[in-house]
Parts: structure tokens; sequence; C-alpha cells
């Protein structure tokens, strides 16, 4: 728009010779300035990069991938790691690989090259940065839902606990620790649909086996005093009068103040 106004400013004045001549002056220092700008704009793009060195090919795949293209960056970084299996950069070139893939949100291919990059560099100094990305790999790949198929998020987990265990002071550690907890909690959220499903249903046997699992395999993630009064209402309805109280028991001394604890006194005893 600027250069628009400056360029008005210019025909103004062959049609006026009276305007003002500072207005002039102004508008051509300012082409003055960006034709200088061009120019240096031209000379720094059109460097060239000699691809034919590792070092020039990796530098070319790393600018493709600044610029989003994706499909070239990963071509020629590929390129580096078989063409020059022996540089520095070719063990760089594998993980890039896995770093663009992840950036385009391919993330099942991520997760693939991460895991070949794990499997054949178990030692590399980033290897807790390469275990955490492929657990995020398999973690972006969850569904919004809990509805669908999340099987996927038991391999997140294992890859977030790697990177807490074995890589406890890792920056990263914090992260996969907040990350497995979410997949924790969309399991468990999964086999609350499928108790409650169950029981909607008064298939009380199968509701409290799922209850029960919510108890055993999630605890402490927020479930707990609805599953135990899930538990100890199928187990009532189912006849297990005996294991219903074990379960009301607990609700009633771990969550006392619950709207779950209330209910089960009004229901159950």
């Amino acid at each position: 728009m600027k250069i628009l106004r400056v360029v008005s400013d210019l025909r103004n004045f062959q049609m006026n010779p009276a305007a003002s001549g500072t207005t002039v002056l102004r508008a051509v220092k300012f082409l003055s300035l960006c034709f200088f700008l061009s120019i240096f704009a031209a000379c720094t793009t059109s460097e060239k990069v000699d691809t034919s060195t590792p070092d020039g090919a990796f530098k070319q795949a790393e600018q493709w991938e600044k610029d989003e293209r994706y499909e070239e960056a990963i071509a020629k970084f590929t390129e580096v790691k078989n063409k020059y299996p022996y540089s520095r950069l070719a063990t760089q070139a594998e993980l890039k690989i896995a770093d663009v893939h992840y950036k385009r949100e391919a993330f099942a291919e991520a997760a693939s090259a991460y895991q070949l990059f794990k499997e054949f560099h178990p030692k590399h100094p980033q290897s807790d940065y390469v275990t955490f990305r492929l657990a995020e790999s398999y973690f972006s790949q969850l569904p919004s839902t809990i509805d669908r198929d999340l099987s996927i998020a038991d391999k997140a987990i294992l890859y977030y606990d790697e990177v807490m265990n074995s890589y406890a002071t890792s920056s990263y550690a914090a992260d996969a620790k907040k990350k497995r907890e979410e997949a924790l909690k969309m399991l468990a959220q999964k086999e609350m649909y499928i108790a409650n499903f169950y029981a909607k249903r008064e298939n009380w046997d199968s509701a409290m086996r799922r209850f029960e699992g919510v108890l055993k395999q999630y605890p402490n993630l927020g479930y707990d005093s609805e599953a135990l009064y899930g538990a100890a209402r199928s187990a009532f309805k189912s006849g297990e009068k005996e294991r219903a109280q074990q379960h009301l028991r607990n609700l009633q001394s771990l969550y006392p103040n619950t709207d779950e604890a209330r209910r089960a006194k009004n229901e159950l005893e």
C-alpha cells in the first residue's frame, strides 16, 4: 500500500510540478531503498548450494523442510542417508526424516521412522527425545471420541513409561507423565462407558467385571468413586451380596462425601 501511495505522489508531481518537493524527494528515497532491498534479496535467495556434497544436500533438505516442502525434504534427507552412509550427517538425516513426517502430521509414518531410529541407534544422545516423539506419534493417532478403537493408546503409554523411567531427568519426562495420564484416562473412560452400557441393559455380571476392571487397572484417575458404586450396585443386582458389601464399605470409607456414596447408602443398605 505504501508503494502505491509513493507512485501516486510521483504521478501527481508529473501532472502538477508545483507539488511539494519534499514529497517527491521522500518518494525517490523510498523507491531507491526498495530497489536496494530487492537486489539484496535476489542475491541472497539465488545463493547456490552444492548438493553434490553431504553438507550441501543436507542444507538443501533443511531449507525445503523450513519452506514446508516436506516430500522434497524427506527425499533429500533420504538421499543423504543412503548416498553418504559414513557421513556424520547420515544419522542426523535419518532422525530428520522422522521429524518431517511428524511435522506433516503423518503420524503412522513418523512412529515407524522413530521406531527404526531407536532400534538402530539405542545409545544415541537424543534417545529421550526419540522415545518421547515415538510416544507422541502413537498418541496423536488416537481418535477424538472414546467409542472408537483406543488400543494404540497402550503403545503410547509404553513409551511414555520408558521416558519417565529410563530418562527421569530428561526435559521430556514431565510432559511424558502428563500425556501418559491423558491416555490412561481415555482408556478408563472407555471402560466406564462399556460398564454403564452393560448396566443399562441389566447385564450385571459383565457390568460388575468392567467396573472392577477400572478399579484395578485405572486407579486414582478420578473414576474410583463412580466405579465402586457401579461395582457395588452390579454385585448387589447379581445376588453377590458379600461382594457388594465389600465395594460399598470401600466407597463409604474412601469417598464418604460423594454423590455415589449417598446414592449407595439409599439404594443398597
